[in-house]
C-alpha cells in the first residue's frame, strides 16, 4: 500500500508519516520540505496540482496554521493553501480515498462544553479557522473522511509547549477565568486516526484522547515536567480579552504576530470536550494520553 502524506515535514504530518511507513505502508510525503522518512514529493499547496499517481491512500495534512497579524492579507494567503489547496488536492485524487486532517477550530465558538460533529461551523475567530472550515466543506462534498482534532500535542510540539514557556512571568503565568475542563489530541492518536480512517464512511469525526483534562492541572503538570514550574494567575476574562484586543491592534501597526489574541484567550478560557463516540463506532481506541508525554519530558 503507498500512502501519500501531505505536509510531512510539519509536526503532525511526520507523525502520520512514521505511523504509516511502520504499519509497512510505502510513504510519499509531498510538500515544499522533505518528510522524515520516504519518497519527497516537492508540491506548493499554494500553487501546483499534486502528483498523487499510484497512491492507494491521501492524508492530507498540509496547511496554513497559526495566529498572524489578522487582515486581508493573511485571509489571502491562508485561503491560498487551505481552501485552494484543498480544491486542487481533491481533483487530483480523482476516487482515491483520502482523509483531510481539520481542527476543532472550525467550530462556533461558544455553546455547550460537550461538541459533536453536528455543533454548528461558522462563526471563526481566525483566518486559520475560517479557512479550515471552507477546506473541509470542499472536502466533505466529496466524500473524503474528515478529522477534527483539538490542541495537538507530543514530541516535536512547536505551538503548544512553547508559547506555554513565553506566556509564564518568572514564576507566574496567567490564565483567562477559572478552570475548565477540555479535551486534548496526543499526535500519536491523531496518527492512529489517519491511517484507520481509510476504511470509515465519509463524513466528520472528532479525534480526541480518551478522557478530558483539568486546564490547571495540564498548565501546572507541563510546566513542572519541564523543570519550570509555576503558579497560575487567574485573570477575568473580560480582561484578558481587552488585552489580547489591544495586541492584535498593535500587531497591525508593527505587522508582527500578536502576542495574544482573542483566539487564545477563547482557547484557554472556554470548556472544549469533544464527542468521540462517532469515531469510536468505527473502532478509534486512544492508546496515548498526557501522562506519557510528561513521561517523556521528564525523562528528556
Amino acid at each position: 500500500m503507498e500512502v501519500v502524506v501531505t505536509g510531512a515535514s510539519g509536526f503532525c504530518g511526520a507523525a502520520v508519516a512514521r505511523a504509516a511507513a511502520a504499519a509497512g505502508a510505502r510513504v510519499r510525503c509531498l510538500g515544499r520540505r522533505p518528510g522524515p522518512l520516504g519518497r519527497h514529493v516537492p508540491w506548493d499547496a499554494a500553487r501546483d496540482v499534486p502528483d498523487l499517481a499510484g497512491a492507494d491512500l491521501v492524508v492530507h495534512l498540509a496547511a496554513a496554521v497559526g495566529d498572524p497579524v489578522p487582515g486581508p492579507a493573511t485571509e489571502r494567503a491562508y485561503r491560498a493553501v487551505n481552501v485552494d489547496g484543498t480544491a486542487r488536492l481533491l481533483d487530483a485524487a480523482a476516487a482515491r480515498p483520502v482523509v483531510w486532517v481539520s481542527s476543532a477550530s472550525v467550530y462556533r465558538p461558544g455553546g455547550p462544553t460537550l461538541v459533536a460533529e453536528e455543533h454548528p461551523v461558522d462563526g471563526q475567530l481566525t483566518a486559520y479557522g475560517r479557512t479550515k472550515a471552507a477546506g473541509e466543506r470542499l472536502a466533505l462534498a466529496a466524500g473524503a473522511v474528515v478529522l477534527r482534532p483539538r490542541a495537538v500535542y507530543g514530541p516535536g510540539d512547536p505551538h503548544l509547549l512553547p508559547r506555554l514557556l513565553q506566556a509564564r512571568r518568572g514564576r507566574w503565568l496567567p490564565v483567562p477565568g477559572p478552570d475548565v475542563r477540555l479535551s486534548l489530541t496526543a499526535v500519536e492518536n491523531l496518527a492512529d486516526a489517519c491511517l484507520a480512517a481509510t476504511g470509515w464512511p465519509p463524513g466528520a469525526y472528532n479525534v480526541a484522547d480518551d478522557r478530558p483534562y483539568s486546564r490547571d492541572a495540564v498548565l501546572r503538570d507541563v510546566l513542572a515536567a519541564t523543570g519550570q514550574p509555576a503558579r497560575l494567575l487567574h485573570l477575568p476574562v473580560g480582561l484578558a480579552g481587552g488585552a489580547a484586543g489591544a495586541a492584535t491592534a498593535l500587531s497591525r501597526l508593527t505587522r508582527r504576530a500578536p502576542t495574544l489574541t482573542r483566539y487564545a484567550v477563547d482557547q484557554l478560557a472556554r470548556g472544549m470536550v469533544l464527542d468521540i463516540s462517532r469515531a469510536r463506532a468505527r473502532g478509534y481506541r486512544p492508546r496515548r494520553a498526557l501522562a506519557d508525554h510528561l513521561a517523556r519530558l521528564r525523562a528528556s
